[in-house]
Parts: C-alpha cells; sequence; structure tokens
C-alpha cells in the first residue's frame, strides 16, 4: 500500500465518520425536540386525536409560540365535535379562527357553548356573529339563553326607586300603573341594538299615552288588556336588542282627582285674580275721589281769592271816581 492511497483512504474515512457523526448529532437533536413536543403536547393531541377534534401537533406548536393556551382550543374543538358542528371546513370553526378570536380579545368558550346551545334550540347562530357579539361586549351565552328563555322586565324599572307610573285619564283621575314585559333576545340586532332601559322608557311612555288617551279611568280598569295591545301595536321593540313578546298589566292603583284638585286651584286661582282685580278698582276709585277732593278743595281757595278781589276792586272804583259815576248813570 503507497503512502497516498493511505491518505486518501484516510481521508475518505475521517470524512465519513464526521457525516456519521453529524447525522447523528442532527438526528439526536431532532429526537430530543420531538421528545420535548411530546412531553408538552403528546397528552394534548392525543386527546384531539382521539375526539376527532381535528387539532394538529404542528397546530399546538404554533399556538405555544403565540401565547396562544392549547388545552382551550382543544377544549373548544372537542366542544364543537362532540356538539356536531362543522369543524372541518374553513367557514366552520376551524382552529385558525379560534385562535384569532382569542388573540382579538374574545371568550373563545363562551362562544362555543352559545353556539351549541343555539344548534340545540333550532336557533340560527354562525361563528361569525356568535364572535362578534362576544368582541362588542356582550354577554352570548346570556343572549341565546334569554333567546330560549324569555326574560321578565319591570316596568318602572324597581332599582330607580319608583315603583308605578303614574298616568291620567281624560277625566283627570289618576291612575298608578306597574307592568312586566317579557323580551326575548334579538341575536341579528343585538350588535348596535338599543338594550332594555330603552324598551322600558318605550314601555313607559306607551302606556302613559294610552291611558291619556281614555276617556274615563272606568275604561282602563274594566278592561287593562287594551293598554297591552296598544302598546304592543306601536312596536316598541324596533331597533332594539330584544323582541317583546308580551307586555302584561300586573297592577293598577287609583290615585288622586287630578283633574278636580287642578279645577279647585284653578277657581282658586280665579279668586285671587277678581280679588286684585276689585281691590284694584277700589284704589283707582280712591284715588278718583281725593282727585276730586283736591280739585274741589282747590276751587273753594280760588273763590275766596275772588271774593277777596271785590273789596280791592270797590276801593279803587271809590279813589277813582269811577263807582260815584256809575251811581249818577244808574239814576
Amino acid at each position: 500500500m503507497t503512502p497516498m492511497f493511505s491518505a486518501g483512504l484516510w481521508a475518505e474515512t475521517t470524512t465519513a465518520t464526521i457525516l456519521i457523526l453529524g447525522g447523528m448529532l442532527i438526528g439526536g437533536l431532532i429526537a430530543i425536540v420531538l421528545t420535548i413536543i411530546l412531553l408538552f403536547y403528546g397528552n394534548i393531541w392525543f386527546q384531539a386525536y382521539m375526539s376527532s377534534a381535528d387539532v394538529s401537533l404542528r397546530s399546538l406548536v404554533g399556538m405555544g409560540f403565540r401565547q396562544v393556551p392549547p388545552q382551550m382550543i382543544v377544549t373548544a374543538k372537542i366542544m364543537a365535535s362532540q356538539a356536531g358542528l362543522s369543524i372541518h371546513r374553513r367557514e366552520g370553526i376551524s382552529t385558525a379562527r379560534l385562535e384569532a378570536h382569542y388573540l382579538a380579545g374574545g371568550r373563545v368558550l363562551d362562544v362555543i357553548q352559545a353556539i351549541i346551545a343555539a344548534h340545540r334550540a333550532g336557533i340560527d347562530l354562525d361563528f361569525d356573529r356568535a364572535a362578534a357579539i362576544d368582541l362588542a361586549g356582550r354577554d352570548v351565552v346570556d343572549a341565546v339563553r334569554t333567546s330560549v328563555h324569555p326574560r321578565v322586565i319591570d316596568c318602572p324599572d324597581p332599582r330607580t326607586g319608583v315603583s308605578t307610573l303614574s298616568a291620567i285619564a281624560r277625566n283627570g283621575v289618576e291612575l298608578r300603573v306597574r307592568a312586566r314585559v317579557t323580551v326575548r333576545t334579538n341575536l341579528e340586532q343585538l350588535i348596535g341594538g338599543a338594550t332594555e332601559e330603552t324598551i322600558i322608557a318605550r314601555v313607559g311612555e306607551g302606556i302613559i299615552t294610552s291611558i291619556g288617551s281614555s276617556n274615563t279611568h272606568l275604561e282602563v280598569l274594566e278592561n287593562p288588556d287594551r293598554i297591552s295591545k296598544a302598546v304592543l301595536s306601536r312596536g316598541l321593540d324596533a331597533q332594539t336588542a330584544f323582541k317583546i313578546v308580551s307586555i302584561d298589566i300586573a297592577d293598577i292603583d287609583v290615585g288622586e282627582q287630578i283633574g278636580a284638585r287642578l279645577q279647585a286651584d284653578q277657581a282658586e286661582a280665579d279668586t285671587r285674580v277678581a280679588r286684585a282685580r276689585a281691590e284694584q278698582r277700589r284704589s283707582e276709585a280712591i284715588a278718583v275721589e281725593q282727585e276730586m277732593k283736591a280739585r274741589v278743595t282747590e276751587n273753594r281757595a280760588r273763590l275766596v281769592l275772588a271774593e277777596a278781589e271785590v273789596p280791592r276792586a270797590m276801593a279803587d272804583a271809590f279813589r277813582t271816581g269811577n263807582l260815584r259815576h256809575l251811581a249818577d248813570t244808574d239814576a
């Protein structure tokens, strides 16, 4: 064996050894990484696989880098899969959409629970609408629950400290009414729709208007349902997050005789006005009387002055001789 041949063989052997060692090192690193991944995500992936949740191991690793809780996403997918919801199609409840909703600040499990409840109740609620309701700050689970089981709202709201609505019929009798409004959530208008405070205000306005248009309070007491029918016919749930199912008059009490009291107050006011006018006329008469007395006194003073001028005129006539001339003429 020549030295050149030995050197080449040694070089080939060294290169092969390096390649083998490098491959073993890379394989060891890959094995370590796979072992770590299986330790962290193996149980979750196996749970998803056995539940047909359609969550890949690569997605679980990506969730770790994106700081998305893998267990929550897998739980949501399992819930959706077991409920018979679509989790495979892109427009369904996919893993990417669940991650996006979580990263946007949404409550993933609440959205899935709401969709499942709506699906079981036969209510049309897809993932996009449920996610939008959740991101808008509304409780989507409570919204679906209210759609299935209507909520009863007191009118007026007891939290305001007012227990009854006060309305006056045309005959002036006050009626104090308390109503109960049954509503269900309108999922189509839940985003941007008015809340239950608007429903309470509109119903209260409708009740007061209906009673105010009644000729007498007896008509309302005899047929309280006429108020409910009149209010329901006005479509008070327009542009709100609820649909009014029914309006029931819980209690009606007869209050004060507002009309009689107003008439009495008006009569008292008219009496005061008449007294004021009479007093004004009396004062004017007294003023005229005093003015006449002053004129009489003034005329008397002028008379006295005129009488005082008579002797003076006679004296002047004697001095000038006019008085004698006048006497001769008369003679």
